[in-house]
């Protein structure tokens, strides 16, 4: 663990997150994100791979097969128990060097000037989460993904 990267500290249980953990193996840790005082738009996963390493090129054969895996299982989720009708998926690095990717789900009813990654944060009608509908939209991915994999 690097003691100063904000994604180790929350792999060793020093943070804690609204919503709680959705996933977690050897490998990836999936959460909610959790901006402090700043908005949070609801579905906006984080899904980090445990051993810090900077980027996509690091990863071992068995990291990159768990890490596509539960990113393709987090993105359903979303789409089929949140309604999403599109994911935006995006690896940046450049203020924690611990790799994480962004899941930001787009909801039907988006204006397309707010379609993108990032810029759902500037549309001033989005649909913001509280503390409590993390909670349960975490709950609600949870359960989807248990419900897929026993299916």
């Amino acid at each position: 663990m690097e003691k100063d990267c904000f994604v180790c500290r929350k792999h060793a249980g020093l943070l804690e997150l609204a919503g709680g953990t959705i996933y977690e193996d050897e490998y990836v840790y999936v959460g909610h994100i959790d901006r402090g005082e700043k908005p949070v738009y609801p579905g906006h996963v984080m899904i980090d791979l445990k051993r810090h390493v900077p980027s996509l090129a690091d990863m071992t054969a068995e990291e990159a097969s768990a890490f596509g895996i539960i990113t393709a299982r987090v993105s359903k989720a979303l789409r089929e128990c949140e309604h999403a009708e599109h994911i935006y998926a995006q690896v940046s690095g450049n203020s924690v060097p611990h790799l994480h990717m962004h899941l930001i789900p787009r909801y039907p009813g988006t204006p397309e000037e707010y379609w993108g990654p990032m810029e759902v944060y500037e549309w001033d009608d989005a649909p913001f989460a509280t503390e409590r509908g993390i909670l349960l939209l975490c709950e609600r991915i949870r359960a989807q993904l248990e419900r897929v994999q026993t299916t």
